[in-house]
């Protein structure tokens, strides 16, 4: 191969002409996001992109807390945590009970859960 063809072959996009694989980009379509679900996705990960969030899962991942226990072990005022913990219900993060007058918080199932642990372990691994 000579190195003008080598580059091609390596390039990311198409720089030569071809027919495109009509049944394969068709198949695609169908297995892809819709744009309705990329933008849910979109939402619910631009709420994930905040760091005391995340400390508060990260809380709640290891067991349920009521807002003041909560707001001690992340180190932030109760009403600062009673702001994320709705922001966290609406995309149903979290959920909560209520035991005689106190509130107490969880991850609302193990979706949550695992997806916060991939992510975790994820950043733990070495970097190649």
């Amino acid at each position: 191969m000579n190195p003008a063809s080598l580059q091609t072959a390596n390039s990311p996009n198409c720089e030569v002409q071809h027919p495109v694989d009509l049944d394969n980009v068709r198949q695609l379509h169908r297995e892809i996001l819709s744009v309705a679900k990329a933008q849910r996705m979109a939402e619910f990960f631009s709420l994930l992109g905040d760091a005391n969030r995340l400390r508060i899962l990260s809380a709640l991942a290891k067991q349920e807390l009521c807002v003041c226990d909560l707001a001690a072990a992340v180190k932030m005022s109760e009403s600062a945590v009673s702001h994320q913990l709705r922001a966290l219900r609406a995309i149903r993060l979290v959920s909560y009970r209520k035991q005689g007058r106190n509130v107490f918080y969880y991850l609302k199932d193990s979706h949550v859960l695992n997806l916060y642990r991939e992510v975790a372990e994820h950043l733990d691994e070495p970097e190649d």
